[in-house]
């Protein structure tokens, strides 16, 4: 494609999430003259980062500022507001980009098919996370005014992001992002007991360990678990480091088990070898299922690569994501030498660029600093657009 007056070849991003910023660094390292425009149906960049990490977990959220480091390169364009099927098809995208790299994660909260999962005091682990993360398809969040006792379905990191989240007291959430809205709501809720209930055995357990320790020193919250269920030891056949996550994550639970129940306000149990044959009303006041997660399709063919999630199904971290997407990137590069250069017309329709999230940034920062937090995010999709627009 002829851009400035050049000859280069130009690639669309398809989500502006973790692993779309990794291929386009990659790729970058490499070939610095690519043309790169990340796309996102968001107004803002930054995919899971923003709207799926637990809000407390600023340290996480920081690796933003490596990402603001490439949409600052020339070459890199942010179109965020811009959806695929609605304002531009895979096919145009397919026709007029050199290369499609899909990035687009998987957002839909998978079922358990249970008896009982459609009632309304269900939820599932995106729609809430991406709540208590001001993500604005999803301002509403459960009525938490009568709940007590809390069900956290799963046993992966997912789930002690929720649970711990319930559970932390207002001043420990006072540093993080959480949606104003939603950290008052947990603040005010009775809630006394959060069972964190896995089908397997906790040698089984998908927690990393750090994540699993700071169950641990909760201020209003005692990790509880049956010493019972502990008689075990990590699966031998596993391979080491695995192995050693595993039995570490069994020291740490030996550790709960010295906790007192009553000793705090809310009772943290850690619930093993229990799968879930039907929901009842009457058992919990609010179940949230943390089991995974599915995509949407998309297109595949010559000169469509996927990374991340797409890619991989919703498993590993952000670390992971970034050595996949360098190695997909390489892939890309090597399947780009030697082909001829497309001519197509820029298919990407008005967008929110780069200048445009950096409104909603520096006022979503403004309204963090009033607050003695990090941000308040804008939740609203009418206030985002216009304040990404100047207005």
């Amino acid at each position: 494609m002829l851009i400035d007056g050049a000859m280069t070849y130009r690639v669309a991003i398809v989500g502006a999430g973790p692993s779309g910023f990794y291929a386009a660094d990659g790729l970058l390292r490499e070939r610095p003259d690519l043309r790169i425009d990340l796309i996102d149906r968001l107004p803002t960049p930054f995919g899971l980062v923003r709207a799926g990490v637990a809000p407390d977990h600023q340290g996480t959220k920081a690796v933003i500022r490596q990402f603001e480091r490439l949409l600052a390169q020339p070459d890199v364009r942010f179109a965020g507001n811009v959806e695929i099927g609605r304002d531009v098809s895979w096919e145009e995208l397919q026709q007029d980009y050199d290369v499609v790299i899909v990035a687009t994660g998987m957002v839909i909260d998978r079922k358990l098919g249970v008896p009982g999962e459609e009632l309304p005091f269900v939820w599932g682990s995106w729609r809430f996370v991406a709540w208590l993360n001001g993500h604005p398809d999803f301002r509403q969040g459960p009525d938490l005014s009568q709940v007590k006792r809390v069900a956290v379905i799963g046993n992966g990191n997912v789930a002690l992001d929720v649970a711990r989240v319930l559970a932390k007291s207002a001043d420990e959430m006072a540093k993080s992002d959480i949606v104003p809205d939603a950290g008052a709501a947990i603040a005010a809720a009775p809630i006394s007991e959060i069972h964190v209930i896995g089908r397997r055995g906790p040698e089984q357990a998908s927690f990393t360990n750090n994540e699993l320790a700071e169950m641990g020193r909760l201020a209003r919250a005692a990790a509880l678990v049956d010493p019972a269920v502990l008689n075990v030891a990590a699966p031998a056949g596993d391979p080491t480091p695995e192995r050693l996550r595993k039995a570490k994550n069994l020291e740490i639970l030996k550790g709960f088990t010295n906790n007192k129940p009553g000793s705090k306000p809310i009772a943290l149990h850690f619930v093993f070898n229990t799968p879930i044959q039907a929901i009842k009303a009457g058992e919990f006041d609010l179940v949230i299922t943390c089991i995974g997660y599915a995509g949407e399709p998309y297109p595949t063919g010559e000169g469509v690569f996927a990374v991340g999630w797409a890619k991989r199904g919703p498993t590993g971290t952000i670390p992971t994501s970034r050595g996949e997407s360098h190695a997909v990137a390489r892939q890309v590069l090597a399947w780009l030498k030697d082909r001829d250069l497309k001519s197509g017309p820029d298919p990407i329709p008005q967008a929110v660029d780069a200048a445009g999230w950096h409104r909603i940034d520096k006022a979503e920062i403004a309204a963090g600093a009033k607050a003695g937090r990090p941000r308040v995010k804008l939740t609203d999709w009418q206030k985002l657009l216009e304040v990404a627009q100047g207005h």
